[in-house]
C-alpha cells in the first residue's frame, strides 16, 4: 500500500501533536494519514487496515503498532474522543475520524433511521391502489412491477431510496409518485422540493418532468400542482457564497413536506448530512440514483452506504402485505422471524430496463461489469454478434492521433456541418469521447487538443480563432445570473443577428436556445472529450471510452459501468485487455461506518 501526504495533512498533524498531552512517536503519522484519506474520498481511517503492516508513505516505509496499541495510545493523547466528547478526532469502533466527519455520519444515520422507521401518515389505500393502477401500465411481463413497489413505498414512508440503472425509469416513477402524494393530500397544500447535486442534473430533471407531465393520466388541476422547478441542493439549502454554512439547518428547517433528490450517488457526505439536518421531522425524503455508479468526487459513497453495499430483498411481511394490496400482485417477504434492519422496506431497486434491448450488448456488458465478471464482459465486447459494442486494443500514445482520426471525423462531422446552432446542438449529443483520467496522453486535456488537430486537418474547424465556429464548451462553475451551471454544454456559432459575432448557444431545459457572449462566460473548457465522472446523468447515441494503457487507482468497476451505460446505441471501448479485467475486479472502497450503522 502507498499513501501520499499533502502539505495540509502534515500541518494538521503537527498542530494535533502540539496539542496532545501524551504524544506517542507515531501520532503525527496517524493523524496525517487520517487527514489524507479524507482528501482521497474516505470518511475515516480504519486502524486494522494499517496497524502492524508495512506500507509506503511519500516514499518512506512505515510500520505502525497493533490496532489495540494504536487505540490505547490515541485515547491517552487527550485529542482523540470517544462517543459524547468534543475533540479534534474521534475513535469509534476501530475507525479514526476527523470530528467533523464523524458528526456528519452520526447525524445523517440518526435522521435516516428515524425517518425509515416512521410511517409518514395514514394512507388511503383505496385511493392509492386506484392511482397506481391508473398511472402504471401493467405490461404483464414480470411478476413484480418494481416501479409500482417504489411508488407504494414512497407514499407510505418518510424515507425512500429508489435505485436503478440508466433506463429503468427512475424519473418517470418519481413524477407518478408526486401525483400519488398530491392525490393522498386531497386538496391539502403539499410543499414539494426537487433538487439535484449539480446545475446540469437539475436542468435535466426539470426537462424530463416537463415532458412526462404531458403524458400523465391525471386531472388537469392536479397536473398543475406537480412542480417543475428543480434547483441545486446548495441553492435549496441557501448557499452563503464562499461559506460552507447554509441558511437552512437544524435551527431554520426547510418548509417542504417532501424533498426529492435526483442523482444522489453524486452527493458527498457533508452535503447529504446538512440536507438531512435541514429537514422537518415529519418531512419525506426520497433519494433517486444508481447505487452502482461512481461515488461523489468528494468524501464518502453515501448512496452506496445507504443501499447497504448491494443489498436486496427480503422485505418485512407487513410491507409485503401492503404492497400486495396496493398492486394486486403477490410480493416476496422475509420468511424467517429474524429481526430486519430499519432500512429494509426503504430501499427499492428498479430492475427492468426500458432503454437497452434484452438482446443488446450494452446492457449485458453493464451487468457483467457490475458483477465483477471481467472475463464475461470482455467476451461480450469481442463478440461480433453485438453490433452495439466495439472493442479495440488501445494504441500507444504516438499512434493515438492517427488511430482516432476516422472515429473523430465520423462522430463530429454531422454537428460541425449543421445549418443552424439548434441543429448542431442536437447532433453534438450523438457522439462523445469519455476518458478515465484528466491528464496524460489518454486524458481529457490531451485528447481535446488531439481532436482539435484532427478536425482542423480535416477542414472542419479553424482553431486559430479561440472562438471558432463549432467549438464545444462545458461550463465548470455555476453562474446563477446567466443560468449557466457546472456541466452545461454549449456550442460556439456566429450570431447572424450580431453581425456574425461569436456566441455560445445553449439549450435550456424548456427547449429554448439561448445565446451568450463569450466574454460573459464563467470558467469553462473545450469538451470534445470529457471525464466519465462528468458524464454522469448524460447519454449519447454513440461514445468512445478511452482507457489508459497503464493502471491507475481511478480505474474501478464503477468507472467502467458508468461509462458504458452512457451509450444508447453503440459503445466503443479502447483499452488493454488485462488492465480492463483487473479494473472490473476492483471496486471503489471508500471507508466509512455509515453502512454498518444503517444495516
Amino acid at each position: 500500500m502507498e499513501i501520499e501526504l499533502r502539505e495540509i495533512d502534515r500541518h494538521f498533524a503537527r498542530f494535533i501533536r502540539r496539542e496532545a498531552l501524551e504524544a506517542p512517536p507515531w501520532l503525527e503519522m496517524v493523524v496525517a494519514l487520517t487527514s489524507a484519506v479524507v482528501g482521497g474520498g474516505d470518511i475515516c481511517l480504519e486502524l486494522a487496515a494499517l496497524s502492524g503492516e508495512k506500507f509506503w508513505c511519500n516514499e518512506t516505509e512505515i510500520t505502525l503498532p497493533s490496532r489495540d496499541d494504536l487505540a490505547d495510545g490515541l485515547r491517552r493523547t487527550q485529542v482523540v474522543a470517544t462517543r459524547g466528547e468534543y475533540r479534534p478526532l474521534v475513535l469509534d469502533d476501530g475507525r479514526l475520524y476527523l470530528y467533523r466527519y464523524w458528526r456528519y455520519e452520526q447525524e445523517l444515520s440518526r435522521i435516516i433511521r428515524e425517518k425509515a422507521t416512521a410511517v409518514a401518515g395514514e394512507v388511503n389505500e383505496t385511493l392509492l391502489a386506484a392511482g397506481i393502477a391508473r398511472l402504471f401500465l401493467d405490461t404483464g411481463d414480470e411478476k413484480v412491477d418494481w416501479q409500482q413497489v417504489a411508488a407504494a413505498a414512497a407514499v407510505r414512508q418518510r424515507f425512500c431510496v429508489i435505485s436503478g440503472g440508466p433506463g429503468t425509469g427512475k424519473t418517470s416513477t418519481v413524477v407518478k409518485i408526486i401525483a400519488l402524494l398530491l392525490e393522498q393530500a386531497q386538496g391539502t397544500p403539499l410543499r414539494i422540493a426537487l433538487a439535484a447535486p449539480t446545475g446540469k442534473a437539475a436542468a435535466r430533471l426539470k426537462g424530463s418532468i416537463r415532458t412526462m407531465k404531458e403524458n400523465l393520466v391525471c386531472d388537469e388541476e392536479l397536473l398543475q400542482l406537480i412542480p417543475t422547478e428543480v434547483v441545486t441542493i446548495h441553492r435549496l439549502l441557501g448557499s452563503r457564497g464562499g461559506s460552507v454554512r447554509f441558511t437552512h439547518g437544524a435551527d431554520n428547517t426547510l418548509a417542504y413536506d417532501v424533498v426529492i433528490i435526483d442523482e444522489a450517488s453524486m452527493v458527498a457526505l457533508p452535503l447529504m448530512a446538512k440536507l438531512a439536518v435541514a429537514l422537518k421531522q415529519e418531512a419525506r425524503l426520497i433519494l433517486l440514483g444508481d447505487r452502482d455508479q461512481l461515488a461523489s468526487v468528494e468524501a464518502g459513497a453515501v448512496l452506496g452506504d445507504i443501499c447497504g453495499r448491494g443489498r436486496n430483498e427480503p422485505f418485512s411481511p407487513e410491507f409485503a402485505g401492503y404492497v400486495a394490496r396496493m398492486t394486486g400482485k403477490q410480493f416476496p417477504a422475509q420468511q424467517s422471524t429474524a429481526p430486519l434492519p430499519p432500512l429494509t422496506d426503504s430501499l427499492i431497486v428498479l430492475k427492468k430496463n426500458y432503454r437497452f434491448s434484452a438482446a443488446g450488448g450494452i446492457g449485458l456488458v453493464g451487468r457483467a461489469v457490475n458483477e465483477g465478471d471481467g472475463i464475461q464482459a470482455m467476451t461480450l465486447l469481442r463478440n461480433d454478434a453485438y453490433h452495439d459494442l466495439v472493442w479495440r486494443d488501445v494504441p500507444p500514445p504516438e499512434e493515438l492521433k492517427k488511430a482516432l482520426a476516422p472515429t473523430v471525423i465520423q462522430g463530429y462531422r454531422a454537428y460541425l456541418t449543421a445549418g443552424s446552432p439548434a441543429e448542431a446542438l442536437v447532433r453534438f449529443e450523438e457522439f462523445r469521447i469519455l476518458c478515465a483520467l484528466r491528464q496524460g496522453p489518454y486524458g481529457v486535456t490531451g485528447l481535446n487538443r488531439v481532436v482539435e488537430e484532427i478536425l482542423a486537418e480535416a477542414g472542419l474547424i479553424d482553431p486559430r480563432n479561440r472562438w471558432y465556429k463549432g467549438r464545444p464548451i462545458m461550463i465548470s462553475a455555476n453562474d446563477y445570473t446567466l443560468k449557466l451551471f457546472n456541466g452545461d454544454v454549449g456550442l460556439v456559432f456566429p450570431d447572424q443577428e450580431a453581425g456574425g459575432a461569436p456566441r455560445l448557444f445553449v439549450q435550456s431545459p424548456e427547449g429554448i436556445i439561448r445565446k451568450i457572449a463569450p466574454v460573459r462566460l464563467p470558467a469553462h473548457e473545450t469538451v470534445y472529450a470529457m471525464t466519465i465522472h462528468k458524464s454522469q446523468g448524460s447519454e449519447f447515441s454513440q461514445l468512445l471510452i478511452l482507457l489508459p494503457g497503464q493502471t491507475s487507482e481511478l480505474l474501478t468497476r464503477e468507472l467502467i459501468y458508468t461509462g458504458v451505460t452512457r451509450a444508447r446505441d453503440k459503445a466503443m471501448l479502447w483499452g488493454d485487455e488485462a488492465l480492463f479485467k483487473a479494473t472490473v475486479a476492483r471496486r471503489v472502497e471508500r471507508k466509512s461506518g455509515l453502512s454498518a450503522i444503517l444495516w
